[in-house]
């Protein structure tokens, strides 16, 4: 029997969700179509978020040299600042190939790519608004996968992409400023305030917080200032901004009006207060969906929202909002929508934080299990004890691994320091396999390597336990 829909998977937006989604239904051999705004594929991810600004960080590493501190002097930071337009034209040239890489793996897949903005007309039925017209799309099942855009700066503070700017205007810089105020101390404040810092820009980080990334161990988090302090990044914690004022010059500068009174003239401002989802222009009523104050959709553990045959995937249902978990989301979404009974996404997921310098972790940190009351043993290295890290020139990296004092169970891993997002993924693969201190006691690292920071942290953490 014919469906009565012309396809059986529609994914409004081509992010991570999105092409996972689009891809898993292809293979399995069903009719499946993307529907993208933006000009070009890949959402966010690759337009103004994840891909840009990790490309955005290498090129500012190698101006500042921020990653061969052979070359550093006692205060880090570019000895030439680059122009925006130097900065921006690799991270310019890794957008387009990416794209071009994403669209190629899409129509090699026999997905259809619809480009305009979607919104529903009725639970089956999309309206796409295209630059020639509007077409209809009718699917049997509906995955919403349209991530989330910058939540707008208080008050009378206009967004100008010159002098006040969110993360999306960073890719459309003129100029590298001199001095950057940057409120909101979460991930993507933290790491474009590292950025920046490593260029020699003078920063300032405002928050309302006391203390930034939480959710990090606190040893981790600790180091991570110590080290942007050292480029004299100034923490303005448990504050909060209460207006700005523009004041006329060549280039014109920022008055930014803490509600303490305090004032700080910088040249620009960054706000990175949060990001909510990109739901508004759906017309999520005409599908009897509702969003959340911030934008967000609420789904079960298969991904279905209220209505049964419309999923949801990616940041735009909240946490964790990483693009690795928005990927498996949206695979896991087009299974359960097409009939399959996959495995629930692991929770043993790596964080990485690009900041300078880099920050990963996987598994509980210490206030957890505190919290928990699970007793554990802390196993530690740094890189200046381990040959690699010396050849590196990184002395300041630090290295932790949780076991389980019982019965010697890796918990979590946390790392800070070059390399720390790619080395975390020993310690979450031996974490998946319910590994844990012996085998990194038994185990074998090449020589030199940061790998040999698990051997060392290993021993570290037995020397603990037999002694205790």
């Amino acid at each position: 029997m014919d469906s009565p829909f012309q396809y059986d998977l529609v994914c409004i937006g081509s992010g991570p969700a999105g092409q996972r989604a689009a891809v898993q239904a292809a293979k399995l051999g069903r009719r499946v179509a993307i529907v993208e705004k933006r000009v070009m594929l890949g959402g966010v991810c690759v337009d103004t978020g994840t891909i840009p600004s990790k490309t955005f960080r290498e090129a500012v590493l190698s101006f500042s040299r921020a990653s061969h501190p052979f070359e550093q002097g006692s205060t880090a930071g570019a000895t030439q600042r680059p122009t925006a337009a130097e900065l921006l034209k690799r991270v310019e040239r890794v957008v387009q190939q990416e794209c071009s890489v994403i669209e190629n793996q899409l129509r090699r897949n026999g997905v259809d790519l619809i480009l305009g903005h979607a919104s529903f007309q009725d639970p089956h039925t999309l309206r796409v608004e295209q630059g020639d017209g509007v077409r209809t799309v009718t699917a049997a099942n509906i995955l919403i996968a349209t991530g989330t855009h910058p939540t707008a700066p208080p008050g009378n503070a206009p967004v100008d992409g010159t002098s006040v700017i969110t993360s999306d205007e960073i890719v459309k810089l003129t100029r590298i400023p001199r001095s950057i105020v940057v409120v909101g101390a979460g991930v993507i404040g933290i790491e474009y305030a590292s950025m920046f810092a490593a260029l020699g820009v003078e920063v300032t980080l405002v928050d309302k917080r006391t203390r930034p990334l939480e959710f990090l161990d606190a040893e981790i988090v600790d180091e991570l200032i110590h080290q942007m302090r050292k480029r004299n990044v100034t923490f303005r914690s448990g504050e909060a901004v209460e207006t700005l004022e523009m004041r006329d010059g060549a280039p014109p500068k920022v008055v930014v009006l803490l509600e303490s009174g305090k004032r700080i003239v910088t040249d620009m401002v960054l706000f990175s207060v949060g990001r909510v989802g990109a739901t508004d222009q759906l017309h999520l009523e005409n599908a009897g969906i509702k969003a959340d104050d911030r934008g967000r959709l609420v789904v079960d553990q298969c991904f279905r929202t209220a209505i049964p045959h419309i999923f949801a995937a990616g940041d735009v249902i909240g946490y964790p909002s990483l693009a690795a978990t928005s990927s498996e989301q949206g695979r896991l979404a087009a299974c359960h929508a097409l009939g399959m009974s996959p495995k629930a996404m692991t929770t043993n997921f790596p964080v990485g934080i690009y900041a300078i310098p880099e920050i990963s972790m996987v598994g509980a940190p210490e206030h957890e299990l505190t919290a928990n009351k699970v007793p554990y043993e802390v196993g530690v290295a740094r890189y200046r004890e381990i040959a690699r890290g010396q050849i590196l020139g990184d002395d300041s990296g630090f290295f932790k691994m949780l076991f389980n004092r019982d019965d010697r169970r890796l918990l979590g891993v946390h790392i800070i320091g070059t390399g720390a997002t790619e080395l975390l993924h020993i310690g979450q693969t031996v974490m998946g396999l319910g590994g844990g201190l012996d085998y990194f006691l038994d185990t074998i690292f090449n020589y030199p390597t940061l790998a040999e920071c698990y051997k060392v942290a290993a021993l570290n953490a037995a020397n603990k336990i037999n002694n205790g």
